[in-house]
């Protein structure tokens, strides 16, 4: 089978690494590019971690760049509360040696999206993270949309909001980025998929099966895997964990887990109590649009609405678990915690 070419766009982040641990490790997909967007943690700590991550997969040869630093016009916020003060579980992993890339994320992305398109290739781009990288990309070389298969982005919701009542984290931090992300794939045709808080806390792993793959390779991808996990339960009080952003990777790799609906969608830029939800149109009868003022989007979203948890679960751990057989850890050994 031929490997996806996927390229990622992260805030790492907890579940970043458990998303970038499999991107790197699963033999079905082909990790082209890594690019960096401030969000769950400052810029600078974003890439440390997503380079140490990378590091522990074994994976030096993947290209990181660091991107937007803060949302197009918004102060930036952080959510160390969830990721701890380093961003990444405070496990007292030693960092990387490495730097990132010279140059921009937008400008790896746009690269690597020709290079792809040069070659006849499509490449599935997965935003785990506020979407100003992306924004910035679409708006400000449109072409790079010939090398791209479709956007699989983790963000949104129909249902719940986290960071506040309406409102999921990542489109919450940039909402103007998000909106113009949406209205760039209709204006150049890139199929868009959803994987929103409706489907992010099913695919669970336990404490138990964390302390597991520690134990397998307490150094290597599978041991920093299973700390991450550790971690949340712990903060968490609780005997299992999300894979959180992880599951919009196993969606690529594995799509039939995720059910999706195709539906209209908007981002909401204004409303007092709203402000970064996205507004997920479910009416299939145009007697409904008749007292609508502003109709139905012409932004169409694959939303997903359901998901095999288990199977996700068993797909990242599976991952790990080969990749603790195979894959020796790059420079610094695990820790603490």
């Amino acid at each position: 089978m031929t490997a996806v070419p996927v390229v990622l766009d992260v805030d790492t982040g907890v579940d970043d690494a458990c998303a970038l641990l499999l991107a790197a490790l699963h033999p079905g997909l082909d990790l082209r590019a890594v690019t960096c967007v401030g969000g769950n943690a400052p810029l600078a700590d974003v890439v440390r971690n997503t380079l140490t991550v990378l590091d522990a997969a074994g994976r030096p040869d993947v290209p990181v760049a660091a991107g937007a630093d803060r949302p197009l016009l918004e102060d930036p916020v952080d959510a160390r509360h969830v990721h701890g003060e380093d961003g990444m579980g405070d496990l007292d992993w030693a960092p990387s040696t490495r730097a990132p890339i010279p140059g921009h994320a937008v400008e790896l992305l746009r690269d690597t999206l020709r290079d792809a398109a040069a070659a006849g290739e499509r490449v599935t781009v997965i935003p785990l993270a506020p979407l100003t990288n992306i924004a910035l990309l679409l708006r400000t070389y449109p072409l790079a949309a010939e090398g791209i298969e479709r956007i699989v982005f983790m963000g949104g919701s129909a249902a719940i909001g986290n960071a506040t009542a309406s409102a999921e984290f990542n489109i919450f931090h940039d909402p103007e980025a998000a909106a113009i992300v949406f209205d760039a794939t209709a204006d150049l045709g890139i199929p868009l998929t959803m994987y929103g808080l409706d489907v992010f806390y099913e695919p669970q792993v336990s404490a138990l099966d964390a302390a597991e793959l520690v134990a397998a390779d307490p150094t290597g991808a599978a041991g920093l895997g299973g700390r991450l996990i550790a971690f949340q339960c712990e903060r968490f009080d609780a005997d299992a964990a999300t894979i959180g952003d992880a599951g919009a990777v196993c969606a690529v790799a594995d799509p039939d887990g995720l059910q999706t609906r195709t539906l209209p969608v908007r981002v909401e830029l204004a409303g007092r109590y709203t402000r970064g939800r996205t507004v997920v149109d479910h009416r299939d009868w145009s007697g409904d649009l008749t007292h609508d003022p502003h109709g139905q989007s012409d932004v169409v979203v694959d939303v997903g609405l359901g998901i095999d948890g288990p199977r996700y679960a068993r797909l990242w751990l599976d991952t790990l678990r080969a990749g603790a057989r195979t894959t020796p850890a790059v420079g610094a050994a695990a820790v603490g915690a």
